[in-house]
Formats: structure tokens, sequence, C-alpha cells
């Protein structure tokens, strides 16, 4: 107890000098600290700290934004980013001073703390509509990126499993979709250990250990239904793609690209090569909407009735789809290893290795013209 009285007392000792130990800390740390912070929110909070945080928060490699609302790039101003908007005027000079004083501070990144006016009403809720272009717009050394979503863009019914992951460059370069009509996922202890295998029964029909799709898996509704699938995972990444444009344009310094959402369902990635070719290439936008144009498409189908993983999990319906545009050439799978490599490393957990067990059996070629 009475060290923490001593300690406590060199505190006030130093702050009356005018001494902070915490200067001491070099740079090259705190931004080692704010990397792993990684928030954009929470960086926001920091650069109002101090003007050493505000300097510094604007380095960091690393961010991660969660994105409470989509809205255009170029909505809102900055009235609105400060929460300006209808405010009463000072009614002194000092006042004035003071709120310019704050706004020089705070401008920078007060679009990054949407959330932290929870008893402000009116400056909370303007603060929330900005485009994650505006959030990101002065952090000017981002590398790695990773925004998620805070909802799914492909609506399922309860039950089923859809994920997906896409990489684009200025375009789609590769798109892997899992899905699942059911999963049943096994109780704790409850599943023997056991290699992953193909069961030979389930509501789309039986099929046999080749991979051969049933009949049935045509008649009742089945390939239709991956259809569909399909489309809908690739217009979601489509979606996602063009929301990018304007942050990828913006920040020459990214290298990596991660945007996802909160379920988890799809993933849109672009590495150092795909946002060197998406700032090279012009763009192609689909026609009446807020969209990259997909282009024509080779896909590859593969089907079981009924997996059953070595954790005990059970996935009725299983379909493995790998996209690929017609005659592309570069960029993720521009050799059959490296696409097998990157189909293989596309999901993590038991979906892993249903990608692994469904990538031995038999292949269906499918069509799909540009939309």
């Amino acid at each position: 107890m009475q060290s923490k009285h001593r300690i406590f007392a060199e505190d006030l000792l130093l702050a009356a000098e005018g001494e902070d130990h915490f200067d001491r800390v070099p740079d090259s740390l705190v931004l080692i600290i704010f990397n792993k912070l990684a928030d954009a929110r929470s960086l926001g909070r920091c650069s109002a700290v101090s003007r050493r945080f505000n300097a510094l928060v604007p380095l960091v490699d690393d961010a991660c934004l969660r994105i409470d609302r989509v809205i255009p790039a170029d909505g809102g101003d900055g009235a609105d980013a400060l929460g300006l908007a209808g405010a009463p005027r000072p009614r002194a000079v000092l006042s004035h001073l003071l709120k310019a004083m704050l706004n020089a501070v705070l401008k920078p990144f007060a679009h990054c703390d949407a959330k932290s006016g929870a008893h402000g009403g009116k400056h909370s809720q303007q603060q929330q509509h900005h485009s994650p272009a505006q959030v990101l717009k002065n952090f000017s050394s981002i590398r790695n990126l990773r925004m998620e979503l805070p909802v799914s863009d492909v609506g399922t019914d309860d039950g089923v499993i859809l994920k997906w992951k896409a990489v684009f460059g200025s375009t789609l370069q590769s798109c892997v979709i899992l899905g699942g009509t059911k999963v049943e996922r096994a109780a704790a202890g409850t599943h023997a250990p056991m290699a992953a295998a193909a069961a030979a029964t389930d509501s789309d029909g039986a099929g046999d250990e080749s991979g051969s799709i049933p009949e049935s898996f045509y008649t009742n509704g089945g390939l239709k239904l991956r259809v569909v699938w399909t489309i809908s995972s690739l217009i979601a990444a489509a979606t996602r793609h063009y929301l990018l444009r304007e942050i990828v344009k913006e920040h020459p310094t990214l290298e990596q690209v991660a945007l996802t959402d909160a379920h988890g369902q799809g993933t849109l990635s672009m590495g150092r090569d795909q946002l060197k070719e998406f700032r090279d290439k012009p763009l192609a936008a689909a026609a009446a909407a807020n969209r990259t144009q997909v282009p024509a498409c080779n896909m590859k189908l593969r089907y079981a009735p009924l997996l059953e993983l070595s954790d005990g999990t059970r996935i009725h319906g299983a379909t493995l789809v790998v996209i690929k545009p017609v005659g592309e050439s570069g960029g993720i799978g521009g050799g059959r290893k490296e696409l097998d490599d990157f189909v293989a490393d596309t999901f993590n957990g038991p979906f892993r290795e249903a990608v692994g067990v469904l990538s031995k059996r038999r292949t269906y070629l499918l069509e799909m013209n540009g939309f």
C-alpha cells in the first residue's frame, strides 16, 4: 500500500514538472500497439487523445472497419460529419474558438467514431452516415485492410449452409462456393473418429461412390437451387467489389483487402497483384446495378448426397462449385495447381475438410454467360 502511495506521489511530481513516462515510448512501439488494435473506430478515438496520437494513427499498416450501413461514397458533407448541421451558433467568441480547436483535432477521424455518441442522439445518427471511403480517407499508409458488413448478402432457409470466397482484380478471377441443404453438427463426444466419407442417401437422391449425380437431382429442383446459389453469390461478390473502387483508388499503399460479413458467409479477397490490376484497368460496371459486371464463366460442380466429416458433422446435399472466367489466364487460377491450392485453402475447420472430400468426386462442367 505504501509503495502505491509513493508511486502516485512521484507521478504527481513528474506531472508538475511537465514530464510523462509515456512520452519515452518510441513511436515505433506505439504503432505496433495501434496495428494490433486495428479497429478503425477505436483508432479514431485514439487520435483525439493527443497531437502525437493524431499524427501516428494515419500511419498504421493494418486496419479493420466494421460497417454499420453502406451509403454512396459521395454522401454527406463536412458539417454532417461533425454533427454540426442545424446546431445553434456559438454565443461567444471563446465558445467559437474552442469549437474550432476541437474540430481541428477531431475532424480527421470524427467519422470513425459513429458509435461513441450513444447519448448524443442526432450527433451519433449523423456520424453513422459515412461511406467506408470517407471513414478511411485519413489513413494514409494502410497495407492490410479488412472490412466487415453487418449482414450476409445471400438469404438462405434455416439449416442451409452457404459459403463462398471470390478473388477479383479488375473483374472476377476465381470463386469457390460450398453449399449444403442441411447441416447436422454432432454433439460433443458423440462422434467416432473417422475419415471423411460420402454416404449414399439423402433427400436429393442416392449417388454412387464415384460421385455421379442421381437423376432426381435434376428433376426435384436440386440443380436449380445450386444455380440460384451460384448466381446470388457472384452478384454479392461483384457488389462488394464495386464498393471498393474508391478505397482502392485513394489508398495506393494497399497490399491486401478482405471484405467479409458478420455471418461469415462470403469473403471478397484482393492481393497485391489483384489491386494493381484493379488500379490499372477500368472497372466494367453492370448496367443499372451498383456492382461489377460478371464475365462469362466456366464452372466445375461436384456433389455428394451426404458428407460425414471426421468431427461428426453431416452435410446433406453437399455441393462444391469452382468458377473461373472463360479464357482467364492470369491471377488466381492461372495454372491448375494454383487453382487447386486456392480451392483447398478456401475455408477453415470442417468446411476445409468438406472441400477436400468433394474435390475428389466426379466433376460436372457448366457454362454461364456474363451478366
